[in-house]
């Protein structure tokens, strides 16, 4: 039986072939499939944090009573942030590429349920992502755990070598990295390369095409 969360050998394949045939693809939101309006100098200001800080998880290391209302603050800050969103060029035509050849899409994000289908409305991407296949932040440890893409991998019965994680940042791809998939890096805004973590780097969502469209 197949290891499902085996490590790729995809590194030493051609980087289409690392990808083009997988039936599996998990998505990043903000920054990935859409263009983030979240400020979060802003945010990490109005919740009383010093710059850089990881916001979810310095609230996680708090007393309860002492987070819960700065977590109500934040749900508020990215409720009104997510109606801002807007599509990323390239997307639409990414997910009804993966769509009609029958590939399974999911979302996995460190925004709560509210946040994302609001945002997926506001940018029309919400027919894509049954509800079943988007994880939030409190459906399961937030990435960079890779908890979120096991249990994806557990609820398709899908193996790691099967499977895309798709992101613009970090955690996005230590957590697909830390499940075994394949990993794609969106450097829309030209910030960050991480090599050690990253399987094909793009500039935008809608470059991935160009690795999927010699044959489906």
């Amino acid at each position: 039986m197949k290891n499902r969360y085996a490590q790729p050998s995809a590194g030493s394949m051609p980087k289409t072939q690392q990808i083009r045939h997988r039936k599996h693809w998990i998505f990043d939101l903000d920054g990935t499939l859409t263009v983030s309006a979240h400020d979060f100098d802003h945010m990490r200001r109005e919740l009383g944090m010093a710059p850089e800080t990881p916001i979810l998880e310095a609230l996680h290391a708090m007393p309860a009573a002492e987070a819960a209302p700065l977590w109500e603050q934040l749900n508020e800050l990215e409720f009104y942030y997510a109606g801002k969103s807007s599509l990323m060029d390239g997307a639409t035509e990414l997910l009804q590429y993966l769509h009609d050849r029958g590939r399974r899409l999911a979302i996995l994000t460190r925004n709560t349920m509210p946040v994302v289908e609001q945002t997926l409305q506001a940018c029309r991407l919400d027919h894509f992502f049954p509800l079943d296949h988007i994880l939030d932040r409190d459906a399961c440890l937030p990435k960079p755990a890779p908890d979120g893409i096991n249990h994806l991998l557990d609820f398709w019965g899908a193996d790691a070598d099967d499977t895309v994680m798709v992101g613009d940042y970090l955690y996005d791809l230590q957590a697909g990295r830390g499940a075994g998939v394949a990993t794609v890096h969106v450097a829309s805004n030209g910030r960050g390369e991480w090599p050690e973590v990253t399987d094909i780097r793009v500039h935008s969502v809608g470059e991935i095409l160009s690795y999927l469209e010699i044959s489906s």
